[in-house]
């Protein structure tokens, strides 16, 4: 069992973040101890770990929380959880096609920076 800072630490999200992730239902309900204080399994933490990867690279958290539900619904939503996960995939891949179209236009700025800024700044600097 972990604590919330605990969790927080490991996977580099704030205890607030964790809290909200709870609340809103993007992660399944965390046990409490006798006190009230959140203690965190493996499979929390799992949860954590995969909601994170997922917002990273892109997801809303309106799909992650349908993902979640759905999976708490059990194995009936296995295909509409993959068909989810499948959608999420396509707009990831053309956000990765954009940035790489971006990432070459940056690289072709970069490229012969010096030369380019040096030729332009020349006729400047010798008046």
């Amino acid at each position: 069992m972990f604590s919330i800072g605990e969790v927080s630490k490991k996977y580099q999200l704030s205890q607030d973040t964790l809290r909200y992730y709870e609340r809103i239902g993007l992660i399944p309900p965390v046990s409490r101890n006798e006190g009230g204080v959140r203690r965190y399994t493996e499979e929390d933490c799992d949860w954590v770990e995969f909601i994170k990867c997922m917002r990273n690279a892109g997801l809303s958290i309106e799909s992650l929380i349908e993902y979640v539900n759905m999976f708490q619904k059990g194995p009936s939503t296995i295909m509409n959880r993959k068909q989810l996960l499948i959608d999420e995939r396509e707009k990831l891949v053309q956000r990765i096609n954009e940035m790489k179209e971006v990432l070459q236009r940056l690289d072709g700025k970069i490229d012969g920076y010096e030369e380019r800024m040096l030729e332009k700044e020349q006729p400047i600097s010798n008046k």
